[in-house]
């Protein structure tokens, strides 16, 4: 049967495509895609790091010919970083930190500062320091010690001024320090930590006691003891001179009276009429009943 013109060679006939063929083609591309796209965001997140307000970052490369750490610190915002990169941030605003027996918020150890003093007797004290990190200083801090901020406090900061507390406590002794002059020893201290630190950067600006230093028992009993003996011998010597102003008093008042009676006799002698007219004035009239036959002791001229 020949074939019609309008019929197509059997060999050039085209595929047939179903609908539902091309539309599964796109869904699996836009699925891809997603992914994909989740994928990068992933990327960036967990590539990605934001520097806080009130602190600083410090760029540390693990990988390539510039590895180290960067030396220009980065200010607060949000960075990108690299494959190797990580990014450790400083403080750089004046803070306060204390070395306590009790937990705080950086955790539960005890942290109080033991020292001794010059018979080697053992205390233990809190103490606070007050500093703050030089922006430009930052990456060279973390040169120098490869450790976090919190890492210098816990360590290489707290061993400096328990070193320095040590230093200066046990050349004094603990009737000093019980007396008040722990404040010497802890400025002493004080200029010690603050001129080592002040070399890589970071400003100390004070260092201070924490409530009261802990003695032993033995020594707080006999530094009470010696107090009230000093107490009690202080309102002995007070009442001691009390009395000494209570005599001296006395005997000025009888010095007085004396000298004023030797005064009045010798006008007396010298004037004997005023003697007699004393007598006249205190005479009720009465005659004494009574006489040894002399004149009576009114004369009247």
């Amino acid at each position: 049967m020949p074939e019609s013109p309008f019929a197509i060679p059997s060999g050039n006939k085209p595929p047939f495509k179903s609908p539902f063929q091309s539309k599964g083609k796109q869904a699996v591309a836009i699925s891809v895609g997603v992914v994909l796209l989740l994928l990068s965001s992933c990327v960036v997140v967990t590539q990605s790091s934001t520097v806080e307000p009130g602190n600083v970052g410090v760029k540390i490369r693990t990988l390539g010919a510039s590895a180290g750490v960067d030396p220009e610190p980065l200010p607060a915002r949000w960075y990108l970083r690299g494959i190797g990169e990580r990014i450790i941030q400083y403080p750089v605003i004046q803070r306060t930190y204390g070395y306590t027996r009790e937990a705080d918020e950086r955790g539960n150890e005890n942290e109080e500062i033991a020292f001794s003093d010059n018979t080697g007797l053992p205390m233990t004290a809190d103490i606070s320091v007050t500093l703050q990190v030089n922006p430009a200083s930052a990456p060279n801090l973390y040169q120098t010690y490869r450790l976090s901020f919190d890492q210098l406090l816990d360590g290489p900061i707290r061993n400096d001024v328990r070193s320095a507390v040590a230093a200066e406590a046990e050349k004094v002794g603990v009737e000093t320090l019980y007396s008040g002059g722990r404040q010497m020893v802890i400025q002493k201290a004080y200029a010690r930590v603050a001129g080592k630190w002040a070399r890589h950067g970071v400003n100390i600006s004070q260092l201070d006691w924490i409530g009261s230093i802990r003695y032993p028992q033995a020594i707080i009993q006999q530094m009470q003891a010696k107090t009230q003996l000093e107490q009690e011998a202080l309102a002995a010597k007070a009442l001691e001179a009390k009395e000494t102003a209570l005599a001296n008093a006395a005997i000025a008042k009888a010095r007085g009276e004396a000298e004023s009676i030797r005064i009045k006799g010798e006008a007396l002698r010298a004037n004997p009429q005023v003697l007699q007219q004393l007598a006249i004035e205190k005479w009720n009239g009465e005659m004494p009943k009574v006489t040894s036959g002399g004149t009576p002791f009114v004369k009247i001229d």
